[in-house]
């Protein structure tokens, strides 16, 4: 089974790019970020025509995940994050398909920290760390997997001097993310590519994408049932070069049958 996930910075503005990168990559599942549109707008119709059954939790103008499947069936769990019943952000839906738990995020930016918005991001981190937590100990198969907004190390991010007071690479924000690591879970690309720098995201100005000045913000984290199957993974970096497509390029894992 091949999964992705690629935050599309806009389902509908966007919607040829993602139609052609579903044509021609052909994931099994693929988890989507940002779609920055309400449930009404989601482009179900267009999707359905590719081949794709979906699941999602739109937002008008911001935010927005969903979870689209081809040939398979897919079995929603939940679409909001448990611990917080005021917080109205849509970014977190969970479905089990072929067995597998998974869960598609986009946690907070954070920015300008400090500030509210980074004490929503740690908090946002924390309710994420105690869900996946009890996901971890019903012993089953789980991908979480989305954009967690943190580049864990200095091999993930482009001159890392520059970002030292960033909240996606705040020391707060790689603790939290090493508090979640420490449950037990993989990196799936990092254990593919221990030592590679590899990046998702590519910012507009500057010529990021042509000068590989990037950030590695899009995850997979495996639970160990799944990570014994994890057989191929990679970025597809080229997608990022197409014209009026996202600044974070599509991430894509292969795991084996069971």
């Amino acid at each position: 089974m091949k999964i992705a996930t690629y935050n599309v910075n806009g389902v509908n503005g966007r919607l040829p790019v993602l139609l052609r990168w579903l044509e021609e990559k052909q994931p099994d599942v693929a988890c989507l970020q940002e779609l920055k549109a309400p449930d009404e707008k989601f482009p179900l119709a267009a999707i359905n025509d590719a081949g794709y059954n979906a699941i999602w939790h739109g937002q008008k103008s911001w935010n927005g995940v969903a979870i689209l499947t081809r040939g398979k069936e897919i079995t929603e769990v939940r679409r909001a994050l448990p611990g917080d019943p005021e917080d109205l952000h849509s970014r977190y839906i969970e479905a089990i398909v072929d067995g597998i738990v998974i869960g598609c995020l986009y946690l907070p930016n954070g920015n300008p920290a400090p500030g509210p918005k980074f004490d929503y991001k740690l908090q946002w981190f924390e309710r994420l760390t105690k869900h996946a937590k009890e996901l971890y100990a019903q012993n089953v198969p789980v991908v979480l997997t989305g954009d967690y907004n943190v580049m864990p190390t200095e091999k993930d991010v482009y001159k890392p001097e520059r970002w030292t007071d960033d909240a996606l690479f705040r020391p707060e924000t790689k603790a939290a993310f090493r508090k979640l690591m420490d449950q037990g879970w993989t990196d799936a690309i990092r254990k593919l590519y221990p030592n590679e720098t590899i990046y998702t995201f590519f910012d507009y100005f500057r010529q990021a994408y042509e000068r590989n000045a990037g950030l590695r913000i899009d995850h997979f984290l495996l639970s160990p049932h799944i990570d014994k199957r994890l057989i191929a993974g990679g970025v597809d970096r080229d997608v990022r070069g197409w014209e009026k497509s996202s600044d974070h390029a599509p991430v894509w894992i292969e795991i084996a049958d069971e």
